[in-house]
């Protein structure tokens, strides 16, 4: 995937033109009355008045570039030159070359690297937000740097906890905690482990260096004790007289070697630097000649905030089977559709670009009962808020019908300290999916697949799945948790009578303050739904900072 000017699709109001003004002129005379200009160096005051210049200018999208969207991955060099830019197009060049120095197929028009990392993104705020959003905890930051790990031991209610040898043997309790293993990263070795703990219990983990910071009986007297501990052989007070930044009680016993004091340190260190840049600069132009035919083809785009200075944008297609071509083959028919999408900013310059192939086989008896289905097909891009046009070419390669679709993308920009909605999505198919299923593959959206309805049509005895995420809610002071409500509402839109209310208290819904996610799925035929027009209504309210939002989606109830 191409990524070339990534902010270039931002509104006008959040990009700035830097003029570079000559410098002044100073004129000497010579002995003999001659005149020559020389250039005089910036006064102190003039050197402020410019870098407080350029510092305002990257208070725009390129700060949360820089502080949210790459931060755990951007290389001290790479910041460096960054901040040494000194207009927009430089900026931009800069980030479509960081982009590229990473995509491990560069001969390709997608950059799996960069979708990998929002990908993370939205996943870490999906499952480690507590009081600030995922990726702003120890948790989100290690699984955007790494991935998902290979194995993870978690005792989200702490409890009784048998120790390790090396840890000392002997029960305790502890506090919720995680450990993770990593068989390899690449720069820190084989099989790394990360333990995180929960000493607040308030969902707030962080990454220690201390295995014995989870033992919640730690400063009990007597209690919790160690194997060595049981036998005399040391007391609990050594604990507190180490001077290898654990109060483990191991007594004189040496430790492992991936416990020893200066292997803690420097895998901790390793933990808090950026990934190693595995590829080098790289060119890449796309090219595409786009022509218009009749192939007929639906398309929705649905937008999910990763950061402020990031939305998810999921581009969704659909293509009637009836209105294919298949080859029929030894017995299997095949239909097989190349797709081809390309976001541009409104000066037409090239943001993203993605390819893809969607195809299908039946055996030829069942090809009649086939035809009545569709293709649906989802692509998500990564863009920063601003307005971009979306072209979609769609290519039946059996028939060799085209269609050339075009369509605005308005990706709304995530403004902290107020309350927001995503897209309200009317969905066919809403369910959990497996633990290995979680953020990726199609569909999936954190924990959940989500497959839009497009035509927003349904039966009276089909289920509507309903799904939302709403961010910014105000945390209270002392619990950490959101207040108010959402609101549903169904209207009829023939006469704009109300056909179903009802209320949940935000403390029901998944997630927490700086995201909480509205997910259900509702049985049509419960609520006695006569054919026709209607529209859903979803108010959530902030009653901490006094704040609504609305979101609306119409849908029709057929025959």
């Amino acid at each position: 995937m191409t990524n070339k000017g990534l902010l270039a699709g931002a509104s006008a109001g959040c990009l700035f033109l830097l003029s570079v003004a000559p410098l002044p002129a100073q004129k000497n005379k010579d002995d003999t009355g001659n005149q020559e200009t020389v250039a005089r160096p910036l006064s102190e005051k003039e050197l402020k008045k410019k870098q407080e210049k350029l510092r305002k200018e990257m208070m725009g999208p390129y700060k949360k570039w820089l502080n949210e969207d790459v931060v755990y991955i951007i290389t001290d060099e790479e910041k460096k030159a960054f901040s040494r830019l000194s207009n927009d197009e430089e900026r931009e060049n800069f980030i479509e070359a960081f982009w590229r120095r990473r995509d491990p197929t560069p001969d390709t028009e997608e950059n799996e690297f960069k979708e990998e990392h929002y990908r993370r993104i939205a996943y870490a705020n999906e499952r480690y937000a507590s009081g600030v959003p995922g990726w702003k905890t120890d948790r989100g930051r290690i699984y955007i740097m790494f991935g998902p790990p290979d194995e993870n031991e978690s005792h989200p209610s702490g409890g009784t906890y048998e120790r390790p040898i090396e840890e000392g043997g002997g029960t305790t309790s502890t506090y919720p905690f995680e450990k993770w293993r990593y068989r390899y990263i690449e720069g820190i070795g084989t099989n790394v482990e990360i333990e995180f703990v929960d000493p607040s219990m308030s969902g707030e983990y962080h990454m220690t260096m201390d295995p014995s910071e989870k033992d919640a009986l730690l400063y009990v007297p007597g209690a919790g004790l160690t194997m060595i501990e049981q036998m005399g052989m040391a007391s609990k007070d050594d604990r507190f007289q180490r001077t290898d930044g654990t109060h483990l009680g191991t007594g004189n016993q040496p430790l492992p070697e991936s416990m020893d004091e200066f292997s803690r340190l420097e895998r901790f260190a390793l933990l808090n630097k950026p990934p190693v840049v595995k590829f080098k600069d790289l060119e890449a132009e796309v090219n595409s000649r786009i022509i218009y035919n009749l192939l007929p083809m639906q398309v929705r785009a649905d937008f999910f905030p990763a950061t402020n200075a990031t939305v998810l944008s999921n581009i969704t297609l659909q293509f009637n089977r009836k209105d294919l071509q298949f080859k029929q083959a030894e017995g299997m028919a095949k239909a097989t559709i190349n797709i081809y999408m390309r976001v541009t900013s409104m000066t037409r310059k090239v943001i993203q670009v993605a390819e893809d192939t969607v195809s299908g086989d039946v055996p030829n008896s069942m090809l009649q009962e086939y035809l009545q289905g569709a293709f649906i097909h989802q692509k998500q891009l990564p863009l920063p808020p601003g307005l971009y046009r979306l072209n979609v070419v769609a290519k039946d390669i059996v028939g060799g019908t085209m269609n050339n679709y075009e369509m605005a993308l308005n990706v709304p920009r995530l403004e902290d300290d107020k309350l927001f909605a995503s897209t309200l999505v009317l969905a066919d198919v809403l369910e959990k999916v497996s633990t290995r299923q979680i953020g990726t593959g199609p569909f999936v959206i954190g924990s959940s697949k989500v497959r839009p309805r497009l035509g927003e049509t349904f039966k009276p005895d089909e289920k509507m799945g309903i799904y939302m995420k709403l961010y910014n809610f105000q945390p209270d002071e002392k619990t950490q948790k959101p207040s108010g409500t959402v609101d549903f509402e169904i209207v009829k839109k023939a006469d704009n009578s109300s056909v179903l209310k009802y209320s949940e208290d935000v403390s029901q819904l998944d997630g927490s303050a700086s995201q909480m996610t509205v997910e259900t799925l509702l049985p049509l035929k419960n609520l006695s739904l006569t054919p026709g027009d209607y529209e859903l209504r979803i108010t959530a309210k902030d009653t901490l900072r006094n704040q609504t939002v609305t979101q609306q989606a119409k849908f029709t109830v057929e025959k």
